[in-house]
């Protein structure tokens, strides 16, 4: 058997451990720094909110946010290996959560000004790699999906007789 295969595979995982992590270290990095920039627009579940007392809505619109979050081939490796043996698979938890927090920051982006998103919901779904045959190999990617309806309000000036 020749060694220089297993060596290669070797060192070809780890630059593949390691720039993942490190891509993985950079989104959260900037998942994080977006986070606190637009911590102060509310989000809400809830779809009915009474119209609060002076204010008037001006405008509601559909806002969406969209985030595909590709897993690499170590995680996917990993992830294999977890799935044979059991247990939580703790690289496709990061994968989710970085995926519906990406969506969610996409989406206040597309409400810019308003003063709240209500009835936000999460959609996800698996991209899948499938090999030639149509047998699925694995999660490749996630796409999560935010969407709420933002609403801006206008300040209801009281008239003089």
């Amino acid at each position: 058997m020749d060694i220089s295969g297993l060596v290669i595979f070797v060192v070809l995982m780890a630059l593949g451990y390691i720039a993942g992590t490190m891509a993985e270290r950079k989104h959260y990095k900037s998942i994080e720094r977006r986070e606190a920039a637009m911590l102060r627009q509310p989000i809400v579940t809830y779809e009915d909110m009474e119209t609060p007392e002076g204010k008037r809505v001006r405008k509601a619109k559909m806002v969406t946010g969209s985030a595909v979050i590709s897993t690499d081939y170590f995680k996917r490796f990993l992830a294999s290996l977890r799935f044979f043996f059991g247990g939580r698979v703790k690289s496709y938890e990061s994968l989710l959560d970085r995926a519906r927090r990406e969506a969610i920051i996409r989406m206040k982006q597309e409400a810019v000004g308003a003063k709240i998103i209500l009835g936000m919901r999460i959609e996800t779904s698996n991209i899948g790699s499938s090999n030639r045959k149509g047998k699925n190999k694995g999660l490749g990617a996630v796409e999560a999906l935010a969407y709420g309806t933002a609403v801006w309000f206008d300040e209801i000036r009281p008239q003089t007789p």
